[in-house]
């Protein structure tokens, strides 16, 4: 059994995992009320929030799986908010010491591109090593507030970064768009709401930068044209098209993430084409780049594995499902060895 805690960011969690059944209970604490009214999220309060509530949260996992049960503790050791993670890492290394059980720091962000496999893992969990080899390679987009990349998960499990964003991350891009329509935090969920009543082509914005052929992402272009765009409308227009502003500026975060996951899809690995997509990260839960990816991969007939809304967000159930899965979460020599790694890369 693999205890698991997460405190990379704003969500405070805990989950327990186990190789033979799968998850065994995933517990979060949510800070978005605290923040909201800051507009974002603000470093000493998610600190202070993890400080208050790791312990509650652990004390409930406790008390479903009795912790003698535990073979090794994981944690997210980067990368984060340095005060967040330092929260997580101290909790997890006294679990570790008094459990007498091995310590593995595991990277967030290959927490979300293994997310989509948990799914695949609890529907037959013997099976899980063969049907995911099937699936390999595979194309991972992981789309978050903090991160917009696309990597590769090659045969081995091994994973290479194809391409990243040279700017805004494409959660950030919506959260600030709300911003600049005063619509409030988090962002996303707000514009997709309003979105869904609109009209995504009522407004032309650009769909990012830089050559048609490059696999980068750029999002920093697309909130300065929606600037531009309400400098030119009065209170009373932007009021009366907030729908068709949110639906059209979200349409192209969409279209650029799909547009730059079809190219990916279509150049393929050095040893062949892909066997599968997958699409994780916070962002992930928008149903209109679900839609969207969905027809790329289902063009190319290959399967499509998005990762369960519970685990596009920050939580400890991918983070104890990675320390078990990715070849690269080895036990730190002793629990005082593992450090925080705020700016930890994915690969």
């Amino acid at each position: 059994m693999i205890l698991a805690i997460e405190t990379s960011c704003d969500e405070t969690a805990v989950a327990l995992f186990d190789p033979a059944c799968g998850l065994a209970g995933e517990w979060v604490h949510s800070q978005i009320a605290l923040h909201e009214k800051h507009g974002g999220v603000v470093p000493d309060l998610a600190t202070r929030e993890h400080l208050r509530t790791v312990a509650p949260l652990l004390e409930r996992a406790r008390q479903t799986v009795p912790f003698e049960h535990v073979s090794r503790v994981a944690v997210t050791h980067g990368p984060g908010l340095a005060g967040c993670l330092a929260i997580g890492v101290a909790a997890a290394k006294s679990l570790a010491l008094a459990l007498r059980v091995p310590l593995t720091g595991v990277n967030h962000l290959r927490g979300h591109v293994f997310s989509p496999f948990i799914t695949l893992h609890s529907e037959a969990p013997a099976e899980f090593d063969a049907r995911l080899s099937a699936l390999l390679p595979h194309l991972a987009l992981v789309v978050s507030g903090g991160n917009t990349l696309l990597a590769e998960v090659d045969a081995q499990r091994r994973i290479r970064v194809l391409s990243t964003t040279r700017d805004d991350a494409a959660g950030e891009a919506l959260d600030k768009g709300a911003k600049l329509l005063a619509l409030g935090y988090p962002g996303g969920p707000l514009i997709e709401k309003r979105a869904a009543k609109g009209r995504a082509d009522a407004f032309d914005f650009p769909r990012g930068i830089g050559a048609r052929a490059e696999l980068d992402f750029s999002f920093s272009g697309l909130k300065t044209s929606l600037r531009y765009q309400l400098e030119k409308m009065t209170p009373t227009e932007i009021e009366a098209r907030m729908d068709d502003l949110c639906a059209s500026y979200q349409q192209a975060v969409v279209d650029a993430l799909a547009r730059k996951a079809a190219l990916a899809l279509d150049r393929g690995t050095p040893h062949g084409a892909y066997r599968s997509a997958g699409l994780s990260g916070g962002v992930a839960n928008n149903q209109t780049l679900r839609a969207a990816l969905a027809r790329v991969v289902s063009l190319r007939r290959i399967p499509l594995l998005a990762a369960l809304p519970r685990h596009t967000g920050d939580n400890a159930g991918m983070i104890a499902f990675a320390a078990w899965a990715d070849p690269s979460a080895q036990p730190a020599d002793t629990a005082a060895d593992l450090a925080i790694a705020p700016g930890l890369e994915l690969a």
